[in-house]
């Protein structure tokens, strides 16, 4: 069973923090579903992990391409990935299904602190996971570093 990682950045925005996560997600040997709810911002993101240094090169997709199920990272506006992800990266407040948290090995949920949307969202998505019996562990990066705040 897995556990879902909230992730409350305040310091540091989605562009810089998912890189992060998702190398070591791929160190973990994890395949990856980054599942957003507006194309045009996955299209944004994909553009952005072009951007990353040579030796940080993030091998990824946007679905809807011909080799969706070889890509280790696939981002995805679908609730299904083509890709085999047993990693899922929700962004944006892209929905999470507690049966999901189950079944993959990690579920990652970043949002935006200084949002108080999408704060709020976070908060109703922590209730609805941790209520149907899902493991959660809140992250926050207020003091400058990610340090784990709450479990569950």
């Amino acid at each position: 069973m897995g556990e879902a990682y909230f992730y409350h950045m305040t310091r540091t925005p989605l562009e810089g923090t998912l890189p992060v996560l998702l190398a070591k997600s791929l160190e973990a040997g994890w395949r990856v579903a980054v599942r957003g709810q507006d194309p045009a911002r996955l299209d944004w993101l994909d553009q952005r992990l072009w951007l990353g240094h040579e030796e940080s090169f993030l091998p990824h997709g946007v679905a809807g391409g011909p080799h969706d199920a070889d890509q280790p990272v696939l981002l995805t506006s679908a609730p299904e990935a083509a890709n085999g992800a047993n990693c899922l990266v929700s962004i944006d407040g892209a929905e999470v299904a507690p049966g999901e948290v189950a079944a993959m090995e990690r579920v990652m949920i970043l949002f935006d602190g200084n949002d108080p949307e999408a704060l709020q969202r976070a908060r109703d998505q922590w209730r609805a996971l941790t209520g149907a019996g899902a493991k959660a562990k809140y992250w926050s990066q207020e003091s400058g570093r990610w340090e784990m705040k709450a479990e569950n």
